[in-house]
């Protein structure tokens, strides 16, 4: 007998603690007929029962990363090529949270220590590119659909990285007829004539493997007509679990003959291109990336994720599953990464202003600490390493600071996951985006602050930017809130680690010290740009009426909330992504170019 389940995940009862997930399931015999026509995505039941399932092994033919086993124990073999899949197997780890292992044949995979929990990685670097001619076995052109953040720089570091190989593999971009983004394609050395430029559906219906690159807002419009025009047998790549979101409010599963695996580099897109660039110099430069199988229909699928992942340069590989992705990518943007910063500085910068500072002085004690020495030292020793680096009075000022704040910034940040699991979030956006052409987006660069921040951009003398304990504490409190509500969720540390600080602090961060937070909060993706603006101003706020009201009413630092900050397992975590970072930090010109490469969402609020 084969245990499978039969309907999507659902809340369990109120007799469990945790409140989480369970499945309904059903037995079915064990033909392979029967299992390869059981296409719901068997997911992990998570739950307060000790006698709760704590792992799972993902079978040849289930769709999902985790899995379905016989009554006796043995994984389910659908047919012999099914068979032929990599196993991949979901293990709940101490907190509840969830690594997702894997294997690969290709690639050397490598145990970590993540905090005391064993996670398994894939090292990059240019000295390892000679693996990915097997992992392209049978692929002989690679479609890149869409012209966005990610477009031009991984259509590049793929054909760069293939070119460098001698393989005789095309990268083809698909663009819609009349695309204000083909100029930017052509500059860039694909074009009509050339083979590599072409309509979308043309290129979808003909490449072995698509990578689905245009914004979240365009997928969930046109997918039926994507997966209709694709091959037998072709792999379906994606960048974001954003798709599979939808998908699953629609009702919606996908094909059952292609394989579906995701690679999502832990930045945007000019910041992968830029760290490839400079990876050709020092070896191992680069943006991480997750990986996923969420559908391995042809047996290669973990192979050609790992191998793309590879072939952008990143410099290690971590698996987790596309549910995981979105959850934690799109509750990530809204948070510390882009709308959570936003609040901050806005709310801190008219304290600041209240309380007597100048306009200059209020800008250079937020936007600027925080893309200044706050960034540099979570990224190079860590989220403590901000607290260490104060002096005794300065700390005193950092954890009062952090104690109110961290509360109220929690508060919302729960909130915003919840919406995002239950795939409200995902609905507002793609209602918002429906709506575009009567209520388009305007930009939010017109106000005092940030025109004072052109000002201040200009005159900047680095050495000279405050660390100042007070705005520390706040920002900080917010990306350790972060970080436990994902904990909380059942994240895994490379998951959390990569998505709330080293895509903060190694990508983001520094663009927005180039040109501005408000420059990144108009020029990134749909999705993003509609979720600082809507959740920004809840956490201004709360951090206004709670947190900073608290400080000024005399509350003093939690001594609880101190000994968690300190002793947080996250700061060990973080050790070991330090000891698999390179050495070199990404470069950021203050303005545009031009070439579509170092822009910081260079088309990204393009449809395709």
């Amino acid at each position: 007998m084969v245990l499978l389940a039969t309907r999507p995940a659902s809340r369990c009862s109120s007799s469990c603690r945790r409140g989480e997930l369970i499945l309904d399931f059903r037995f079915v015999s064990e033909p392979a007929g029967s299992v390869e026509r059981a296409t719901t995505q068997l997911v992990l039941a998570r739950c307060g029962d000790s006698s709760a399932t704590n792992s799972a092994t993902t079978s040849a033919s289930a769709p999902a990363t985790t899995c379905v086993t016989t009554s006796n124990g043995a994984a389910v073999s659908a047919s012999a090529k099914m068979a032929r899949a990599t196993t991949t197997k979901a293990t709940t780890m101490m907190g509840g949270a969830t690594a997702v292992e894997f294997n690969t044949v290709v690639f050397k995979k490598e145990a970590v220590d993540m905090a005391g929990e064993t996670e398994f990685i894939v090292r990059g670097g240019r000295d390892k590119f000679e693996s990915v001619p097997k992992a392209f076995e049978g692929i002989s052109k690679i479609g890149v659909i869409g012209w966005g953040s990610q477009g031009p720089a991984q259509a590049q570091n793929l054909r760069d990285t293939i070119t460098d190989l001698g393989l005789d593999i095309t990268v083809k971009i698909g663009l819609r007829a009349g695309s204000a983004s083909e100029t930017e394609a052509v500059a860039c050395g694909f074009t009509e004539e050339s083979g590599t430029l072409g309509e979308v559906f043309e290129v979808i219906s003909e490449s072995d493997m698509v990578l689905l690159l245009i914004s979240d807002g365009a997928q969930a419009k046109l997918y039926p007509r994507i997966l209709a025009a694709m091959k037998p047998g072709a792999t379906l790549g994606l960048s974001h679990g954003f798709l599979l979101g939808v998908m699953k409010n629609d009702g919606a599963d996908f094909r059952e003959d292609i394989d579906v695996v995701l690679v999502a580099p832990k930045g945007m897109g000019p910041s992968v291109r830029r760290l490839y660039e400079q990876g050709k110099t020092v070896n191992g430069a680069g943006i991480n990336a997750s990986f996923a199988v969420h559908q391995d229909y042809s047996g290669k699928a973990t192979e050609r994720a790992l191998g793309w992942a590879m072939a952008l340069g990143s410099p290690f590989m971590f698996a987790t599953t596309l549910e995981s992705e979105y959850r934690s990518d799109i509750f990530g943007e809204r948070g510390v990464l882009l709308g959570g910063v936003h609040g901050i500085v806005e709310s801190l910068y008219t304290r600041y202003t209240g309380e007597g500072m100048s306009k200059e002085d209020a800008f250079k004690n937020t936007v600027e600490c925080i893309t200044g020495p706050i960034t540099k030292l979570i990224s190079t020793t860590g989220i403590d390493s901000v607290y260490k680096a104060l002096d005794a009075e300065g700390q005193k000022e950092f954890m009062k600071a952090y104690s109110a704040s961290y509360m109220p910034c929690k508060d919302i940040l729960m909130e915003c996951y919840e919406d995002v699991y239950s795939g409200a979030e995902l609905r507002s956006v793609t209602d918002a985006v429906s709506r575009f052409d009567k209520y388009p987006m305007g930009k939010i660069d017109g106000t005092e602050m940030w025109k004072v921040g052109e000002t201040v951009r200009a005159k900047r003398v680095e050495s000279e930017i405050p660390l100042n304990p007070f705005t520390a504490g706040v920002y900080v409190a917010m990306m350790i809130a972060q970080i436990d509500v994902l904990r909380e969720k059942g994240h895994s540390f490379s998951e959390v680690c990569n998505e709330s600080i080293i895509e903060a602090v190694d990508s983001l961060n520094p663009y927005m010290h180039a040109r501005g937070v408000a420059f990144m909060v108009d020029n990134c993706s749909h999705t993003a740009r509609l979720g600082s603006r809507k959740w920004a101003p809840r956490f201004h706020y709360n951090l206004v009426q709670r947190a900073y009201t608290a400080v000024d009413n005399g509350a003093s630092a939690d001594a609880e909330l101190e000994t968690a900050f300190i002793n947080n397992p996250v700061h060990a975590a973080m050790a070991t992504c330090a000891s698999l970072r390179p050495s070199v930090d990404i470069s950021v010109s203050a303005e545009a170019s031009g070439d579509g490469q170092d822009q910081a969402g260079a088309g990204g609020a393009r449809n395709y």
